[in-house]
Order: C-alpha cells, then sequence, then structure tokens
C-alpha cells in the first residue's frame, strides 16, 4: 500500500478535513474551516513515503479502541514506578500538578539549582525537587571531588526512590583568574577605606588577616598601580595601590561579600586588561580531572567555563567518546567572556547547550551590553536548536533576604518572556538562607509569564531557520514544525512524541507550542537529559515500532494515573516512522 506525505513549511498553516472514506493517504487544503477541539476526531495519520524498511507499514485508523491490558493502577501517592514493558516512568510532580490543574498548568521554563553547603543533604534535595528543580548542578570550584560524589548519589537516589527525574549538571572551575578559597574560612565582608592584600604566594600557617590567594602566578607583573580590580563580576572592587614583589595592595572602594573561588578581573583606563590571562588555556589541568570524574559518575550535563572557541568543544566531546563509548553526556558552552561573544554562532553550534552567565560576562562587558548580549545568545540558541539557560544573579537579593527586589522578578520575568529554555540559581541555592523560597519564587513567575504569554502571543510566528544536515533530517523538522502549528490552531491538550534519541523532542520543543510536549523516550538517560528542555515533560516508556500499539498503550497507563481523560485531544508523532496523528483519547 503506498504512503504519502504533503509537507508544508512553518509559516503555513494548513487545516484539517478528516476523509469521509477509508484512504491510503490523507492530505491537508488551505481554506477548510478548522473543526471546534471539542469536535471528536477520527485517528487522522500522514506518514513519510519509504524511507527505510521499518518505515513501509500504514498504520490502521481505529481511533485507537484496543484495549491494552496490564495498566498500572491509580495512585495518588508519589512513588517510583516500576521499570517494565507495561509501566510508565513520570516526574512526580508533573503527574500531581496533572492530576489537580490539568494540561495548561505545567510549567514550561525549566529550574536550574546549583547544590552546595545550604542543600547538600537528601532532604534538602528532596524539597528542591519538589518545588520545581529539573536539573541539579555541581559547581568544581567549590568542595571536594568526594563531596560532589555524595551530592550525585543523593540526586541519584533521590530519582529511584521517589519518582523524579532530575539531572546533574557538572560546571568545570576554568582556567581564568579567581581567588582562592579564603584558607576555609566563610564568606568575608570587604568594607570601604578597608586595605587588603592579593598575593600568589603559598602560605604554610593559614592567610594573613585581609589576606586573598591568587591562583594566576602573573597576577602581580600584569596588573599596574591604578588599575580597578574587580572581584565576581563587579560585586566587590578595589583600586591597586601598591606591589610589593608577589603582594598587590588593593583598597576597597565598592563593599561586598567576598566569596571563596570569585572570578577576578582587571580594568585599566575604562578597558579590560586580558594579557597573558588570555593565553591560559580553556580547560585546565584540575578541569580535566574533573571531567574524568564526571565522566566515571555519569553526569548528563558538562558545562565549560570561559569557552573562547568551538575547537575546544569538538576536543572535548572525542575525548568524551574515547572514554566512554556508550556515554551520552552533553556538553554545556558557558558564554561569559568577550571571545565567547566573538566567536558565538560556531560555539554554539558545536556544542549541546549554552549558558549566559551573565556575573563573569558583565565584567568583561561593559554592563548596559548585558541586556542585549543575553538575548542575541537565546535567540540564536533557540534558531540553532540548542537548549540555553540563563544564569547569574537572577535573584542575588535572596541569598540573605526572604523576598526579591522588583528588579530581579522584572529580570526573571524577561529571560521567560524571552523563552529561554532554563533559569538558574546559584548562590541562592547553594548557599543562600532562603533556596526553597528562591525556588518558587522562579517557578510563579514563570508560570505567571508564561500564561501571560499564551493569552497575548497565540499565534507567535516561528521563523526558525532549517537546521537539518539531511533528507530525513528535513522531514522531522517539517513533520515537528507543522505539528506544532497544527497544536495551536486545533487548541489541542498535548503533542505526545515518541523518540529513542530526543532529537524530536527538541525540535518540537524548539517550536515553542502552546500545549505541554509529552517526550516518551526508552532510556533514563536521554528522559533526564530532555528534562533541561523547555515545555518538555519527560517519560520513560519502552515501546515498539507499532504506533498504534504505542498510542493505546500510552492511553491506557496515563488514564489508569489520571494524567488524561477520554475525550482530550492530542497529536502524535514519532522519530521510527515519521508521521502526523490527530486523535481524541478513546
Amino acid at each position: 500500500m503506498s504512503q504519502s506525505l504533503q509537507f508544508f513549511t512553518p509559516f503555513r498553516c494548513p487545516y484539517l478535513t478528516p476523509p469521509k472514506h477509508a484512504a491510503t493517504s490523507y492530505r491537508w487544503f488551505r481554506g477548510t474551516k478548522l473543526p471546534s477541539r471539542k469536535q471528536s476526531f477520527p485517528a487522522v495519520k500522514f506518514s513519510s513515503s519509504d524511507l527505510n524498511a521499518a518505515s513501509s507499514k500504514v498504520l490502521a485508523s481505529d481511533n485507537g479502541q484496543t484495549v491494552v491490558n496490564g495498566a498500572l493502577p491509580t495512585d495518588n501517592v508519589v512513588t517510583q514506578v516500576q521499570s517494565d514493558s507495561g509501566s510508565i516512568e513520570v516526574d512526580a510532580v508533573t503527574e500531581a500538578e496533572l492530576k489537580e490543574n490539568g494540561f495548561r498548568s505545567t510549567r514550561r521554563t525549566k529550574l536550574v539549582c546549583t547544590i552546595g553547603p545550604a542543600t547538600c543533604g537528601f532532604k534538602q534535595l528532596e524539597a528542591l525537587a519538589v518545588g520545581g528543580m529539573n536539573v541539579a548542578r555541581i559547581n568544581m570550584c567549590h568542595g571536594t571531588r568526594e563531596w560532589h560524589r555524595s551530592v550525585i548519589e543523593c540526586v541519584r537516589r533521590l530519582n529511584e526512590e521517589k519518582g523524579f527525574a532530575v539531572a546533574i549538571m557538572m560546571d568545570t572551575e576554568g582556567s581564568e583568574i579567581h581567588m582562592g578559597d579564603l584558607g576555609g574560612a566563610s564568606p568575608a565582608k570587604a568594607e570601604d577605606g578597608e586595605i587588603w592584600t592579593f598575593s600568589v604566594r603559598a602560605f604554610d600557617s593559614g592567610l594573613p588577616e585581609r589576606t586573598i590567594n591568587v591562583n594566576y602566578d602573573g597576577f602581580a607583573e600584569d596588573v599596574k598601580v591604578g588599575d580597578e580590580l574587580l572581584v565576581d563580576g563587579g560585586m566587590v572592587r578595589f583600586e591597586v595601590i601598591e606591589k610589593i614583589g608577589p603582594d598587590v595592595k588593593c583598597r576597597c572602594t565598592d563593599p561586598g561579600l567576598l566569596l571563596p573561588r570569585a572570578n577576578l578581573t582587571f580594568w585599566r583606563d575604562g578597558s579590560l586588561v586580558r594579557e597573558r590571562n588570555a593565553m591560559l588555556p580553556t580547560i585546565s589541568s584540575k578541569d580535566w580531572l574533573d571531567i574524568d570524574f564526571g565522566i566515571a559518575e555519569g553526569v548528563d550535563f558538562i558545562a565549560i567555563s570561559f569557552v573562547k572557541s568551538a575547537e575546544v568543544i569538538n576536543h572535548l566531546k572525542s575525548y568524551i567518546a574515547a572514554r566512554s563509548q556508550d556515554s551520552d553526556i552533553a556538553v554545556i558552552a558557558k558564554i561569559e567572556s568577550i571571545d565567547s561573544l566573538k566567536n558565538l554562532e560556531e560555539i554554539i553550534q558545536a556544542s549541546d547547550g549554552a549558558m549566559v552567565a551573565r556575573g563573569d560576562l558583565g565584567a568583561q562587558i561593559p554592563l548596559e551590553q548585558v541586556p542585549s548580549a543575553q538575548q542575541k545568545v537565546v535567540q540564536l540558541c533557540r534558531q540553532l536548536n540548542k537548549p540555553v539557560i540563563v544564569a547569574s544573579q537572577l535573584l542575588e537579593s535572596m541569598i540573605e533576604y526572604p523576598t526579591p527586589t522588583r528588579a530581579e522578578v522584572a529580570d526573571v520575568s524577561e529571560a521567560v518572556r524571552q523563552r529561554a529554555d532554563a533559569l538558574m540559581l546559584s548562590g541562592e541555592s547553594a548557599m543562600g538562607q532562603y533556596p526553597e523560597k528562591a525556588l518558587a519564587v522562579l517557578r510563579s513567575v514563570s508560570l505567571r509569564i508564561e500564561r501571560w504569554w499564551r493569552e497575548e502571543k497565540r499565534h507567535e510566528a516561528m521563523e526558525l531557520p532549517d537546521v537539518g544536515t539531511s533528507f530525513a533530517d528535513n522531514i522531522s523538522e517539517e513533520i515537528c514544525n507543522s505539528a506544532a502549528k497544527m497544536a495551536n490552531n486545533l487548541e489541542v491538550d498535548a503533542i505526545f512524541v515518541y523518540t529513542k534519541t530526543g532529537h524530536m523532542a527538541s525540535l518540537l520543543s524548539r517550536c515553542r507550542p502552546d500545549c505541554p510536549i509529552f517526550a516518551f523516550t526508552t532510556t533514563t538517560s536521554v528522559r533526564r537529559r530532555l528534562n533541561l528542555q523547555w515545555g518538555l515533560i519527560p517519560f520513560r516508556l519502552s515501546f515498539s515500532d507499532d504506533m498504534e500499539s504505542n498510542l493505546n498503550k500510552t492511553f491506557s497507563l496515563l488514564k489508569a494515573r489520571g494524567m488524561i481523560k477520554s475525550g482530550d485531544l492530542v497529536i502524535a508523532v514519532s522519530d521510527m516512522l515519521q508521521s502526523i496523528q490527530v486523535m481524541n483519547v478513546p
């Protein structure tokens, strides 16, 4: 039996005409009146021509009436779902949200939390997961590898015992200039007018009072009297007043909190001084040891600091592939330097995602340029189909205070409005006094702005360039673009995507449809990795190449858990049999 697929560009929305009689192919026609989403749809299916032997079967149009046995009982208690062919794994918080408030209540923007002393215990991690944490970030600038291993073990245990799908991101330290660990002391406060010493010397008996170690041996040679020294992107400022051998005496001009291993930059005559620092390798010897640690522990993402070129990303990907052939660790490029901006497109193209690290970026470019740089990175990542995280100082005041400033809320709102995939807490969750409240603010603001966006911008133009590199990829891209457009016009409740690699789920996320995207995948690692991308609700489900069987099985399992109900309208796509299906849940 022949098969056909009518292709459409993302800018022309076709309309559905349900066939009156059985046919071997279905087509769309412009100018046909759209049926109401409340109508009952026959299962209408669109499939591509023979791309391979596996795609030569035409799906029956029986509206999913086949009954699948072995459904899970409804369970209102948060529990882990067993991983077998007759069950489905879903994030416990998302399941509760769907049951209580329905499809449109789900949050599309993902949340990343940096784990530190304030949140490293199992109970604290569970509280963050319940509060909406999708990715736990461990920062290799702080703590020992043993400490980080314990955090990873807690997150894995949380996923296994409590039914979450929290991914783990390891963030490398990088080789830029930064402070030492303050001799193990807690963060220190630098007051206006105080004299502090920045030194490259090693002290055997602890650091003298108001002394800070610097990791860069050429620091004292490169700075000059009169230079301005910025700590942590300008959170504290000093003026260089004297150089004595390896020591640099500085006067505090803008008081603030000195955090262990904070980034250091220095400016001269209004310009950033780079000199030898620009020649430092992107990945230091310590970073390579940390990367080995991350590979061994099976982290989901590795974020690389101060990326200067695509070559670094490609080299790291080759290294990961050589060290672990079965690894699918994603590499995230941190955009936080002038070099990153100069080579932005090639860096994002080579990476698996990007992070806008605004704190360090704001120390290298004028502050007034940071907002436009952020928007440029977010837009480019979406165009190239790469997830993007907006990070640094989103709710900085909540390190010390229980409520954010109104300006911080506006900043978070702008990142959500720009359609960034994820927002990240740094010090707010790592060492702040109110980590759960900070996460709650991100969650509530995201939900509100997303709802506003759907109400005001329902028919956003999807002017996205082609990203496919093969004919099959181009077909997948067109299918996802059309499916997202159809979902908006038909006001469907959800899009179902069956994907083994996550690629088609990512293409759907790129389109930012109004409805949530249920991404079904067979592997746990792909499920966790999809948890970073906008709008995706990742499930682990064993499925076959028979889409009819997959849909009936999915409907049965989700209905048994109270996550969908009869009459809900869904669109289903798959990367096994490239097709679009529109149907009501039986």
